[in-house]
């Protein structure tokens, strides 16, 4: 038995899961994480945004009129602590600007500074809403939020108050890179734990599939029992009952052929005893006309013999599974007929026998088909040797269970939308409660009958092989005439058009 080897896929069960999963759960994760970062990032920003802004408040409320009637600024301690500090990088700008032409108070072009240097970056708008920018002091970016409103001094001056309130932006962006340092981190442990569940899934999944691999290697050989499916994952269980249906059908197809060659080594062994007897009978045999009658016997004996081979040889050939290359054809099963009669006249002659053909078409002259060739008078789609092979085998056993001047008829009919090709003897016949086991192997139809064996039991089991591979099968009946038997074989008609 040939083996065919071939390598295994690297690209296991275990990969083409992690290839399917990974790069969506990735995506899936990125794009989660993005979304959490960004509204981390929201927060942060809006938590640092509303602590400079509170400062903002606190000190735009801290500007009152002083004794004089001027504007002065009662800053709490507690915010200017917190801003100025360098290494903070929180900054306060506190200006007023005159409303009125020429009645300004000077510290800059028209502007008065009440807290903080005059280097902040100025706004890009002024608004009574705050206004928040991204700008650069003292070297290094900053977050700036600018409150501008109207105040009045003691003598009903209108001035300009604008308070600006910087941070730099490393806190929040620190801030910002640890959050998403802890996203990457609770990711990258969850890809890590997923990886290793479907390894682990798979691992468990597989352990039945591994049992039945050790159980099969573990199994003598020709040990061709059924594999164990319990526990096997159900997506599996149809694969295992597939190979076990495999091996139910080759534990069958060997059993046949063990069977098949005890029985030919069984029929074979008495004929070649018989021969070697006779050989050397032959061989001390001083008489030549003795001599002569026991090589014909050893003749006769070694035609039974090589008769028994072809019958072995065509049985192995009807009895295999997988039908010959080469699709049916239509053939006429008439001709069929009339050409296995024509081979057999002789040995029907020979014993004395008259076997005839009745020709399906009658008196009546066929018609010609378009390329001049007779029309088949009973067409069949099969495949015409087997056919041949199969009534040859009927022939042949009605030759030899029909007495001298017997006789015997083979025709070909088709009738009720079935073919039919029949062979009539008046033999001995066979009893209707036996006519089963004629068809057995190495069961003939003479012992059945309880007239003695004339052959080895072989012909209607070829026959009956031959004609079920072509779709069809062969039935024992009465003859017409009460003695007798008739041989039918049944086979589908050809299809119309």
């Amino acid at each position: 038995m040939k083996i065919l080897r071939t390598d295994p896929d690297r690209f296991g069960i275990r990969a083409r899961l992690l290839t399917l999963l990974l790069p969506a759960i990735l995506g899936l994760l990125a794009l989660d994480s993005w979304n959490d970062y960004r509204a981390l990032e929201n927060q942060v920003q809006d938590a640092y945004d509303q602590s400079m802004l509170e400062a903002a408040h606190a000190l735009q409320s801290s500007v009152a009129l002083s004794p004089d009637g001027s504007l002065r600024l009662n800053a709490p301690a507690g915010v200017q602590a917190l801003f100025g500090a360098e290494p903070l990088q929180k900054y306060l700008h506190v200006s007023l600007a005159s409303l009125q032409q020429g009645q300004t108070r000077e510290a800059g072009p028209g502007e008065l500074t009440l807290l903080g240097g005059t280097d902040l970056p100025a706004p890009p708008t002024a608004s009574a809403s705050p206004v928040w920018y991204d700008s650069f002091h003292a070297g290094h970016p900053v977050r700036v939020v600018a409150l501008h409103s109207q105040v009045q001094d003691g003598r009903g001056r209108p001035f300009s108050l604008r308070i600006q309130v910087a941070e730099g932006t490393g806190p929040r962006e620190r801030a910002q890179a640890a959050t998403l340092r802890q996203e990457l981190i609770r990711d990258a442990r969850m890809v890590l734990v997923m990886v290793l569940l479907v390894w682990l899934g798979v691992t468990w999944s597989l352990q039945p599939l591994e049992r039945l691999r050790k159980s099969v290697l573990e199994s003598k050989s020709g040990d061709l029992k059924p594999l164990d499916t319990s526990g096997v994952p159900h997506e599996v269980a149809p694969l295992v009952e597939a190979l076990n249906q495999h091996l139910a059908s080759y534990r069958e197809l060997l059993e046949q052929q063990s069977q098949f060659l005890a029985d030919a080594s069984h029929q074979l062994r008495t004929p070649l005893a018989i021969m070697l007897t006779q050989a050397g009978v032959a061989l001390r045999e001083k008489d030549p006309a003795q001599l002569h009658a026991t090589l014909r016997a050893m003749v006769t004996q070694i035609a039974r013999s090589r008769r028994l081979c072809e019958q072995l040889l065509s049985l192995a050939h009807a009895s295999e599974s997988t039908p010959p290359a080469g699709a049916p054809a239509l053939v006429d099963l008439n001709a069929i007929a009339r050409e296995v009669v024509l081979q057999h006249l002789a040995l029907a002659h020979e014993k004395n026998q008259d076997l005839g053909w009745v020709d399906a078409r009658g008196d009546s002259a066929d018609t010609a088909a378009p390329e001049g060739e007779p029309a088949p008078a009973v067409p069949v789609l099969a495949r015409g040797p087997e056919l041949h092979e199969a009534l040859s085998n009927l022939v042949h056993n009605a030759i030899a269970y029909t007495p001298a001047g017997g006789r015997i008829t083979v025709m070909a009919s088709q009738a009720d939308g079935v073919a039919l090709a029949e062979v009539r003897d008046d033999g001995p016949g066979i009893a209707q409660a036996r006519r089963a086991e004629v068809f057995e192997r190495f069961h003939s139809a003479g012992s059945v009958a309880g007239k003695g064996s004339h052959g080895s039991g072989l012909g209607l089991s070829i026959a009956r092989a031959y004609a079920r591979r072509n779709g069809g099968d062969i039935e024992l009946a009465d003859a017409p005439a009460g003695t007798g038997l008739r041989a039918i074989l049944r086979l589908p008609p050809a299809p119309q058009g």
